[in-house]
């Protein structure tokens, strides 16, 4: 049985209490990054699924720690990619900027949390 739609996924990833289960930040954005530009017609949820159903495979036949997360970012990076839009150098170089970011760089306290403006 496949999943045919964002629905159909969605349905069938972990969830507590109804809400589905991210262990880190990252996961729910790499997520709802997906959602959102298959919902805007960049690609067929169908080809994300089978982008994803591959990445699993291949890393399921790989040894180490497995993450069901890190696979869904494989897939979304190989099909952006294979779209042309963007490139996996790209991808990477954009990574290397983000991985070399000081930690909590983007939650200064300087006022900007209090959002009264």
């Amino acid at each position: 049985m496949t999943a045919d739609s964002l629905e159909d996924t969605v349905t069938g990833l972990p969830r507590s209490n109804g809400e589905l289960v991210f262990a880190q930040p990252w996961e729910s954005r790499a997520f709802g990054i997906a959602a959102a530009l298959a919902d805007q017609g960049l690609f067929s949820w169908k080809d994300f699924q089978q982008n994803l159903i591959a990445e699993v495979s291949r890393r399921e036949a790989e040894p180490g720690e497995y993450s069901y997360y890190d696979r869904w970012l494989g897939a979304l990076e190989a099909l952006l990619s294979e779209r042309g839009v963007v490139s996996a150098d790209d991808i990477d170089a954009r990574a290397d900027v983000l991985c070399h970011r000081p930690a909590g760089h983007d939650h200064r306290d300087d006022g900007h949390g209090d959002h009264t403006h």
